[in-house]
């Protein structure tokens, strides 16, 4: 399936009612079920990851337990079913199949979980048997990889007979994803320490309470790369926080340097154009937001602004390898997304990307590799000239509404 996306202006006028985040309905899901005792959550993800994750929570007992591509689901079940009684099978997408999960399988193996690989050493699928809980306590885990496997890990440390002292090895990636995991126990009763050993998790019961999740930070981010592009600009976007526990809230300091104002109030935020982009190439360290890189990569291009990236290590073991997806898709408008040599490089430490170019749509057509994000970083350049979309209902993984919202704000969808 095609969709053929186009817009008669470069005015962003309206308000959008954005969806719950998607990553703290997880991980609310998860702590409902550890907790024992029902509770209401409100503003619950409408994403397939959510459905997908309530589903099978419901369902925990049955022997074969199917992700699909839902990432964030596969992992935090692992996770929860290595605490549970009886034996399943946890699978997921082709896709899926070809993420890592062995640094989790390790760590859970330690603290006395029965796991096999059903397929390939270090990849799902996973034969999760009832687990001999030991009396350690003591995990060292890389934190460069993926913080999915921390958070995961943190969420059931409340229910090991002996807490959990996580030590963290290696330079932390997408840390802010780690500390919304820690306020969300906090919130539900669960005390924890930070300090140089690393986190510390005492024996504890979630506490059952209401809890309301804030709108995804992360989908807001397609709506600031329009503000970007327009020229006249007048967007509410509702269900915003300013005291935000998602790293992607960074968009408001981000999205400056091309001119867009962040003012909060009584439902969200609300965006203007500022007096003026800065001037000079934008430089970034996505490690902190890594989710919004592909975003801003194409707002680089859209407005023909040199772009310095740095902390993508983890894009190439998300749905797709997101840095080879952007460099062949850019391409098609004439911008350039390549590593910067490391003669060149600041820090030598660090690997560099560059968006080079300004983007010309001549009607191209995006593939969006299965990737939700790959579909909604693109679908803006159709303010810029007519695009396509390939596999455009990629984004229910996140947001189902997402090609609803942009009718609402003049964008014309047509299935081809």
């Amino acid at each position: 399936m095609l969709y053929r996306i186009s817009k008669a202006n470069l005015h962003i006028n309206g308000t959008i009612h954005l969806d719950g985040s998607k990553s703290i309905s997880n991980r609310a899901l998860i702590i409902r079920a550890l907790c024992g005792e029902d509770f209401a959550i409100s503003h619950l993800s409408t994403s397939k990851d959510t459905v997908t994750m309530q589903q099978l929570l419901a369902a925990k007992d049955a022997p074969m337990l199917d992700t699909g591509a839902a990432g964030t689901t596969f992992r935090f079940l692992t996770a929860f079913l290595a605490l549970q009684e009886g034996t399943q099978v946890l699978t997921g997408s082709a896709r899926m199949k070809q993420r890592p999960i062995g640094v989790l399988v390790d760590a859970l193996r330690q603290l006395g979980a029965s796991i096999d690989y059903v397929e390939k050493e270090g990849y799902p699928p996973l034969k999760i048997n009832s687990p001999n809980i030991g009396t350690t306590n003591q995990l060292q885990i890389a934190a460069n990889v993926s913080s999915q496997y921390i958070s995961a890990l943190l969420m059931i440390a409340p229910y090991l007979p002996n807490g959990l002292q996580l030590h963290l090895e290696e330079h932390i990636v997408s840390r802010p994803y780690i500390e919304m995991t820690l306020r969300l126990m906090q919130y539900f009763g669960v005390e924890h320490t930070w300090d140089a050993q690393g986190i510390t998790v005492l024996p504890q019961t979630y506490q059952a309470k209401p809890f309301r999740v804030e709108a995804d930070w992360s989908a807001a981010s397609y709506y600031y790369s329009m503000a970007a592009m327009a020229d006249q600009l007048d967007l509410q976007l509702d269900g915003l926080w300013p005291d935000s526990a998602q790293g992607d809230a960074v968009l408001t300091e981000m999205m400056e340097h091309f001119g867009v104002k962040t003012t909060f109030n009584e439902t969200g935020v609300h965006l203007s154009k500022n007096t003026a982009p800065s001037e000079g190439a934008f430089e970034w360290d996505f490690i902190r937001c890594p989710d919004v890189a592909q975003t801003l990569a194409v707002v680089c291009g859209a407005t023909g602004r040199q772009g310095i990236f740095t902390g993508l290590e983890t894009l190439r073991i998300k749905e797709t390898d997101r840095i080879a997806a952007l460099q062949k898709e850019l391409a098609k408008v004439h911008v350039q997304f390549s590593p910067l040599p490391i003669r060149l490089a600041p820090d030598k430490q660090k690997e560099y990307f560059m968006v080079e170019g300004e983007a010309h749509p001549d009607q191209p057509s995006f593939a969006t590799y299965e990737d939700h994000r790959m579909a909604m970083a693109f679908a803006p350049l159709a303010m810029l000239g007519p695009i396509q979309i390939e596999h455009p209902m990629v984004v229910e993984k996140s947001y189902p509404r997402f090609w609803e919202d942009l009718q609402h704000l003049g964008f014309v969808v047509e299935k081809m």
